[in-house]
């Protein structure tokens, strides 16, 4: 038989062991006939010194056309002394990203992350990433896979660069543990989407609405006192959230007016502590058995979530869509606002990034803004004086 057709391969009948039928034109390339009347196309190969056969396909699923051109690829990857045998049987078994993920966690997110930055981390996961590409093979996953994914979720700028991060690192130690070729990392060169950074910082009058409420619900003792305490605390410090709910009672210096943070979001941290801060604390009632200063409801644990508390404080005092952690923003807006350096309110709030501070620049125009608008004032005054 010359080249083998569709019409050649139809006639070819079954016999009690199964045959091959070569075709002349194309060397190794072939048609296995079963007994069970099964015919399969077969390239049989030689790799280095071993003789290997590699299945192309069943015939009536592909054309012998498409047969042949799976044969000269595989031809092609043998010239550059790829076995596609082992390839095929590397990617019959690849991990999919789902399990990818999974060692992510064990090997990363466990080791070497904040309890914080670990929930988000697998909050995303969980949430966003692997229900769109955790059925995907990891070396099949494409940077196209990656820039569609992310696109999908431009309505949420924020939560795509997010996703796209997490992504680009699990890909990183893919390459690191073996399970793709180095530098084949999708997220390359995909670019994040612009984010607007939410700031808000409230002003004289609202500080006032929020003490007012903050003192209505002492009088009232309803809520815990430790909620009340926290939001004081965040006000008089500019602490993060975390830093103040898993305070603990061996981190205060009462000596030094200071807290002594063994681990917060930029490491070690000391947080001065002014006046106000210190009589908040002094006036907290240290519960037995609880190592922690805002205690929650459940014995020897702290508060773990000041949202719900937040909500009823923000409602009552007037302020729609305001934020806890606007009241660290605050904290740095009054720091400026009373002629405090950038450097020192980097300090204050523990940053370890100059451009951190830096976004709190423009509210030390507001003084000088102010000055020109009075000196402006008084001389438009002095024009509209009549001789």
């Amino acid at each position: 038989m010359a080249k083998l057709t569709k019409r050649q391969i139809e006639a070819l009948e079954p016999t009690e062991k199964d045959y091959f039928v070569w075709d002349t034109e194309l060397s190794g390339l072939g048609i296995r006939v079963f007994p069970t009347g099964r015919k399969q196309f077969v390239l049989q190969y030689r790799f280095g010194k071993t003789s290997r056969r590699l299945s192309l396909g069943r015939f009536g699923a592909i054309t012998p056309d498409q047969a042949r051109g799976l044969a000269l690829e595989a031809l092609v990857k043998i010239r550059r002394d790829v076995d596609p045998q082992l390839e095929k049987r590397e990617r019959r078994e690849a991990v999919t990203v789902n399990e990818l993920a999974k060692r992510f966690d064990e090997e990363h997110i466990a080791v070497h992350l904040k309890s914080s930055t670990a929930k988000e981390y697998r909050r995303n996961l969980e949430l966003f990433i692997l229900p769109a590409i955790g059925h995907l093979r990891v070396i099949d996953v494409t940077r196209a896979d990656i820039a569609k994914y992310h696109h999908d979720w431009r309505h949420r700028p924020y939560q795509a660069n997010r996703n796209i991060e997490i992504i680009s690192k699990m890909f990183n130690l893919a390459e690191l543990w073996g399970l793709r070729p180095d530098g084949t990392n999708p997220r390359k060169h995909i670019k994040k989407y612009p984010e607007k950074k939410r700031e808000r910082y409230f002003s004289a009058a609202e500080l006032q609405a929020i003490g007012r409420v903050l003192g209505e619900m002492e009088e009232e003792r309803i809520e815990l006192p430790s909620a009340i305490a926290a939001v004081r605390l965040l006000l008089f410090t500019g602490c993060r959230l975390g830093e103040i709910l898993t305070l603990r009672w061996e981190h205060m210096d009462m000596a030094e007016h200071a807290l002594r943070l063994p681990d917060s979001k930029t490491g070690a941290k000391v947080v001065h502590l002014g006046s106000a801060a210190l009589d908040v604390l002094q006036s907290i009632e240290r519960l037995e058995n609880n190592e922690f200063v805002i205690a929650g409801r459940n014995p020897g644990a702290h508060l773990t979530d000041l949202q719900p508390f937040w909500q009823r404080l923000r409602g009552r005092a007037g302020l729609k869509n305001a934020r806890i952690h606007d009241l660290r923003h605050t904290f740095a807006s009054v720091a400026v606002s009373n002629g405090q350096s950038l450097p020192m309110i980097g300090k204050l709030l523990g940053h370890t990034q100059v451009q951190t501070t830096a976004r709190y620049a423009h509210l030390a125009n507001q003084p000088v803004l102010q000055a020109a608008n009075d000196v402006s004032a008084l001389i438009n005054e002095q024009l509209k004086k009549q001789v």
